[in-house]
């Protein structure tokens, strides 16, 4: 039987993983780059700034010394350009490492531009060579450019993003700068204004403030971490914290205008019209604008689609009023045999590296679910969850783990409390803090809380949200908790061994179980 041509347009967390499954069941798989292997996620997301916050953790240990009964004797500083070449170290080796899977498993990998000439045809242009000028650049004609077919039976869209350009703060490199930016810095900015209080620009708060800037935050809406995943108590503790790193947090209010003096960046602020207390604030003040002065300003507000020049014309494939592409739970977008996976769904589905790799497990199982000259692909049903017809299989979100990695860091899975509640669900809610933890004195880690939201009924775990020292990790205990339908009991009639932070779930389930021990 004649091998089923799949081919991947991104090699990022979606795309690489989805060529490898799809190479696993059978498929003559094709991957297209145009830059490096491991997308945004290894060069310019998940990988580097957590490589940039290991340095600042370090560091911060460094100044704290003295109370774990450690003498540092002469000064100790962060050196960026050195941080900087660990960073390329590491990002290339990592990259060699996808290069190395993808050859084992006998995939094709085409460096160059994706496009769609028509249905079943993908063109490869060399984006680094002679034909990336005039028609081959900017103005694409693909008529004009030397490239490469590729034909396909099956198409995985998984081009990702870029950081959102705003029109009123255009990025510059060197005053106004994008999460990219900050993660190539040479140096570490006297006084940095991040604008986006999410994910994004709290990690960089956190990373930047460590290792010696001045930060400021500011926020349009009412808390920091304002995403629906994401427990109003998270947010709360995260910016007490925050504050008591000299962070200075401004919610409710957006930049208006940016001007350059004399080397300095001069920051008007305006009341924010997406914050919820909005109308409050100016019905209640007469304030004028508020003025900042800073080094530099990063914009961390969102993420632009890679979906234009694709050629999607061509086959009859048209994005959202967003330019983001829709797709079913199968993946499938409206084009029959074409998939599209990762953050070029956009912020309808869920955003994260590894959401893109399950993603990419589903999209390449029902490509290869179809019947080929009359002979099923074998799949096993359990191979991933919520098995469909013919062998397809959907995408389940319910029980999707957020990590992000603040100081102190922030896990979440499932429900928030309000979620919840707006569900019309009766909910238990069970709070412990870390300083209850031996382990947590032990390494001088005492910020911060779990809480478990359950089912009051049935004591179903629902959600688990927690702000603490290793928090990403913790995680993922609470994460089979919900995905299993896990009550507060099985987690409190689990042992978890002593002294560990891992005692954090279990002392909260105690007390959502009615047993409160330590807690």
């Amino acid at each position: 039987m004649e091998k089923k041509r799949v081919v991947v347009i991104g090699a990022g967390p979606g795309g690489y993983v989805a060529a490898l499954r799809a190479a696993t069941l059978g498929a003559e798989v094709t991957v297209i780059e145009k830059e490096h292997p491991g997308g945004t996620c290894l060069n310019w997301g998940c990988i580097p700034s957590k490589i940039m916050k290991t340095s600042a953790d370090l560091y911060l240990k460094f100044s704290e010394a003295n109370e774990f009964g450690i003498k540092v004797e002469g000064a100790v500083n962060p050196d960026m350009k050195a941080i900087m070449a660990r960073k390329q170290k590491i990002v290339e080796m990592q990259r060699k490492g996808i290069l190395s899977l993808l050859q084992h498993a006998k995939i094709n990998f085409e460096q160059g531009r994706g496009y769609l000439k028509g249905r079943g045809v993908v063109a490869v242009v060399d984006v680094n060579g002679d034909d990336n000028t005039n028609n081959c650049g900017k103005n694409f004609d693909i008529n004009s450019c030397k490239h490469k077919e590729i034909y396909y039976d099956s198409l995985i869209i998984a081009t990702g993003t870029v950081p959102l350009n705003i029109g009123a703060f255009p990025f510059d490199g060197e005053s106004i700068l994008s999460s990219n930016h900050l993660l190539s810095l040479n140096e570490i900015p006297k006084s940095i204004v991040i604008v986006g209080g999410g994910v994004i620009g709290c990690e960089f708060a956190c990373i930047l403030s460590s290792l010696g800037s001045n930060v400021t935050v500011i926020e349009a809406m009412s808390r920091i971490l304002p995403l629906p995943s994401v427990d109003e108590s998270c947010s709360a503790t995260l910016q007490r914290e925050m504050k008591k790193r000299k962070i200075k947090i401004i919610t409710d209010q957006v930049v208006e205008k940016a001007e350059k003096r004399d080397g300095k960046l001069i920051l008007t602020l305006g009341i924010s019209p997406f914050s919820n207390k909005a109308e409050k604030i100016v019905k209640g003040s007469n304030q004028q604008s508020q003025i900042l002065e800073a080094d530099k300003m990063a914009v961390c507000i969102g993420r632009s689609p890679l979906a234009s020049n694709l050629g999607l014309e061509n086959i009859g494939l048209k994005t959202n009023e967003k330019g983001w592409i829709d797709v079913n739970d199968y993946m499938e977008t409206s084009i029959s045999g074409v998939y599209a996976i990762g953050d070029i769904l956009g912020p309808q589905r869920i955003m994260l590296a590894h959401v893109a790799s399950h993603e990419g497990m589903v999209a390449a199982q029902n490509a290869m679910s179809s019947i080929i000259d009359g002979n099923s692909i074998d799949i096993k049903s359990d191979d991933v969850k919520n098995s469909g017809d013919n062998g397809r299989i959907k995408m389940d979100y319910s029980a999707v783990p957020g990590a992000i990695f603040t100081m102190p860091e922030i896990g979440n899975v499932g429900l928030t409390e309000s979620q919840a509640k707006s569900q019309g669900i009766d909910v238990k809610c069970s709070t412990v803090n870390f300083r209850s933890l031996g382990k947590a004195h032990v390494i001088g880690e005492i910020a911060g809380e779990a809480k478990i939201i359950a089912e009051t009924s049935t004591g179903k775990v629902l959600g688990v949200h927690i702000t603490g020292a290793h928090a990403t990790d913790l995680i993922a205990e609470a994460t089979l908790a919900v995905n299993k339908g896990l009550t507060v009991s099985d987690i409190a009639h689990t042992i978890h061994a002593h002294p560990t932070l891992a005692e954090i779930m279990s002392e909260a389930a105690f007390k959502g179980a009615g047993m409160a021990l330590h807690g």
